[in-house]
């Protein structure tokens, strides 16, 4: 019979991180926030338990600072105990947030179902099952903060090194049929912390890489062929961290590709939605449709509660309303007083005033001068990006790299800004 390994991988429980931005919007989803990733880290011990995993795997930057509360050393043993008693082994390794040096071990010792890899050296460990060696753990954390730019993290992880490095305590270690690699790296994605190289990844005998540090769920070769694997972080700490988050539940089985099941477990999830309300007659139409959007994330992103940015989007005679004094912000209100399960944290107007910018160019007036201009200056991007450059230069800005990426979208959005500016005007 072909022998099966089940687990999880997590990684990025970043307990005790702190939500910026939030407080001075409301104090009530501030603090709902702070229970947010307790909460997510408990959904992994239970999604552990429930489905009775052979062991689990934790990648990586279990808190968020390298000076950790107590109270959060506590939620996060009481949940090594849970699995102890559920007879569910651990293995972890230590990342650039919570490196080696700063656990706090005069706090609490690790139950005896913990293992915590090394972070000096190569780390391996034996998992056994029915009197037999399953799986084979290799893997290394971060001593400090930081990783030296001349080492490897990945470097003396591999199948023959774990089974020489067991062949003591561990005799069957050489027919175990599998094993699996634990580290907290960039890989190729982040070239600052810890990164290594894929290729040597794929040829080190490992049949799946269990890594931490990239918050995003990312698999090579591919989700269909999962052997590198990032979990992504287990609850989104702010805007920039939107969608669904959680960690996976992991199936090596003889003869077969690897399987990953996504398991959420963020209770909050945060979503950038763009609304378009072209369609939309008046401020009551606005806020129903962002509503049927909100319910739409909600629903796709699997969570109880939703932080949100939303932008309204399109070319509506309403341009003019949302425009004045304190409507989209009393429009935000009414959101989040009538709707306890979202916060809309910012409101955006990017909406526009039905323009013809063809009959504006026909006319041959002042607008269509301007329009003229724009045209010439946006079919030079080098130029468009010289004239950005001057600007910023001017006021002792520093330009951001991103407008580089964006410099279409921001041109359009200036044409229109102008524009609008012009027909305010004549008004």
């Amino acid at each position: 019979m072909a022998k099966k390994l089940t687990f999880i991988h997590a990684a990025d429980l970043h307990l005790g991180a702190p939500f910026r931005g939030v407080r001075a919007l409301s104090d009530a989803w501030a603090n709902r926030l702070l229970d947010a990733i307790p909460e997510a880290y408990d959904r992994v011990i239970d999604a552990a338990v429930s489905r009775a995993v052979d062991f689990v795997v934790i990648a990586g930057d279990i808190f968020d600072t390298a000076r950790a509360s107590y109270g959060d050393y506590l939620h996060f043993f009481k949940g090594l105990h849970r699995l102890d008693e559920a007879g569910i082994p651990v293995y972890l390794c230590t990342g650039n947030h919570d490196p080696f040096t700063s656990w706090q071990r005069d706090f609490f010792a690790f139950p005896p179902n913990t293992v915590m890899l090394p972070a000096d050296k190569p780390g391996f460990a034996a998992f056994r099952k029915d009197g037999e060696t399953l799986a084979l753990i290799c893997g290394r954390g971060y001593y400090n903060q930081t990783w030296p730019a001349d080492e490897d993290i990945s470097s003396g992880l591999t199948r023959a090194a774990a089974i020489e490095a067991l062949a003591g305590e561990a005799p069957d270690a050489a027919s175990a049929p599998f094993v699996v690699g634990v580290l907290h790296t960039g890989l190729d994605l982040d070239p600052v912390k810890a990164p290594t190289n894929t290729a040597a990844l794929l040829r080190a005998g490992v049949d799946y890489w269990a890594l931490g540090h990239i918050h995003q769920k990312f698999a090579r070769p591919s989700f269909d062929d999962p052997r590198i694997v990032f979990s992504g972080c287990i609850q989104g700490r702010d805007i920039k961290e939107t969608g669904e988050r959680g960690c996976f539940v992991v199936t090596l089985e003889e003869g077969r590709r690897n399987s990953v099941e996504f398991v959420p477990t963020a209770s909050v999830v945060w979503q950038r939605l763009d609304v378009d309300v072209t369609d939309c007659a008046n401020v009551g139409d606005v806020t129903d449709k962002i509503m049927r959007e909100l319910f739409r994330a909600n629903g796709k992103a699997h969570c109880e509660e939703m932080c949100a940015r939303i932008t309204l989007t399109g070319a509506t005679p309403l341009h003019a309303v949302l425009a004045r004094p304190g409507v989209v912000e009393d429009l935000r209100k009414h959101i989040n007083d009538g709707y306890p399960s979202f916060f809309c944290d910012a409101l955006i107007d990017a909406t526009t005033r039905p323009c013809d910018k063809e009959a504006l160019r026909r006319e041959g007036l002042f607008p269509a001068v301007f329009l003229q201009v724009a045209d010439a200056l946006r079919a030079d991007s080098d130029e468009e990006m010289a004239y950005l450059q001057e600007e910023f230069l001017k006021k002792n800005v520093q330009l951001p790299s991103a407008f580089a990426r964006r410099i279409d979208d921001l041109a359009a959005d200036a044409e229109n800004l102008v524009l609008d500016l012009l027909n305010r005007g004549d008004e």
